[in-house]
């Protein structure tokens, strides 16, 4: 079974930096991409950014563009999330999910079959 394991969400202060981890119980190259999605409160859950896990690509949802930056360590099997100059626009429960195949494309909440539990964020203004 699929697991994933997300940490390091927190309260900051606007401009402040938080870094979170995503956790794979099998390795991190056997998905197509894995990816990182946030959802507020009442509102929908947005993609914020995926790697393509063979090639190490990634992509970014314009609103964090420049500050968010995704990276993966396959020897720990794990993807992290760094994320500087947060604003309070980014405050969220963050997700992490893998898929093992493309399906729609990496950046639709519906390509991926495994999620994680999510990890909150605050950034405070």
């Amino acid at each position: 079974q699929v697991q994933l394991v997300e940490s390091g969400g927190g309260s900051v202060q606007a401009g402040g930096s938080l870094r979170l981890s995503c956790a794979a119980s099998g390795y991190t190259y056997s998905y197509a991409c894995m990816g990182w999605f946030r959802q507020a409160p009442g509102k929908e859950r947005d993609w914020v950014a995926n790697i393509f896990t063979g090639g190490g690509n990634t992509y970014y949802a314009d609103s964090v563009k420049g500050r968010f930056t995704l990276s993966q360590d396959n020897a720990k099997n794990t993807v992290y999330l760094q994320m500087n100059s947060l604003k309070p626009e980014d405050t969220g429960m963050y997700y992490c999910a893998a898929a093992r195949l493309f399906g729609r494309g990496c950046g639709f909440a519906s390509t991926y079959k495994y999620w994680g539990q999510g990890t909150q964020v605050t950034v405070s203004s």
